[in-house]
């Protein structure tokens, strides 16, 4: 599967992120409120935000997101190494959006045209979320994920461990029903 495609949909277009993205990525992510609720409550800082920039660049499968109308970067989203959870698996995560991006279908958007392109290569795609994180697991229940019992992740953030949950999407439920 190619990890980095640009997928376009009515509002977003996603491409490949590029080193060149920075300054207009970080200032979006420079709002202290998009990381608020987040187990990685320190984002916003730009030694924090660096690390997290180049950690995407060298890994792969991470996006610019990219407003069609203004062409703005409103934020960023990445494919995980495939199968690295388990076969026939690869995880969506590392999202986020601006806050004007917020309660208006965006998230569901650029999740549903990442769906669509990993769902063509494998049987279901997983999101680990802060257990805590009540705003990223209701965002989860919206577009249709299914939490996965008894399988959760543990990894320190921001200097103390942190659960995470897994949620799902399967080929099988993606095709069942549109993301809200």
């Amino acid at each position: 599967m190619n990890r980095q495609p640009v997928l376009v949909g009515d509002r977003l277009t996603l491409r490949p992120l590029l080193p060149t993205d920075w300054e207009a990525l970080f200032a979006v992510a420079s709002d202290p409120a998009i990381w608020a609720v987040h187990p990685s409550h320190d984002r916003w800082q730009e030694p924090v935000f660096r690390a997290f920039f180049d950690d995407a660049l060298e890994g792969g499968g991470a996006f610019a997101i990219v407003d069609n109308a203004t062409g703005a970067i409103v934020g960023s989203s990445r494919y995980g190494a495939p199968e690295a959870e388990g076969p026939g698996e690869i995880e969506i995560g590392w999202s986020f959006l601006a806050r004007d991006c917020w309660g208006k279908g965006w998230n569901a958007e650029f999740k549903r045209l990442m769906l669509a392109h990993a769902l063509s290569h494998f049987d279901r795609v997983i999101f680990q979320v802060g257990a805590d994180n009540v705003v990223s697991r209701r965002a989860m229940a919206n577009i249709g994920g299914r939490l996965v019992e008894g399988r959760t992740r543990s990894y320190e953030r921001c200097g103390v461990m942190v659960d995470h949950v897994i949620f799902e999407i399967t080929r099988k439920s993606f095709a069942a029903g549109p993301l809200a």
